[in-house]
């Protein structure tokens, strides 16, 4: 259970690093942030998501 949890973890430092390398990327770009806007509040949305479940599943393994 306990490998599960950092697997979750694991992928949240991913994402987490991807964000914050990739969305300044796309600010700075002209006229990238239309074409990936969706891109963007997907992952932002995909990441709050493992965030609770991180915090859920983390009550369930001691």
């Amino acid at each position: 259970m306990s490998i599960l949890l950092q697997a979750l973890v694991f992928g949240l430092i991913f994402l987490s690093t991807a964000l914050v390398v990739g969305v300044p990327v796309i600010l700075a770009s002209p006229g990238q942030w239309d074409r990936l806007k969706n891109l963007v509040y997907g992952s932002a949305a995909a990441w709050s998501a493992l965030v609770i479940t991180i915090g859920v599943f983390n009550s369930f393994v001691r």
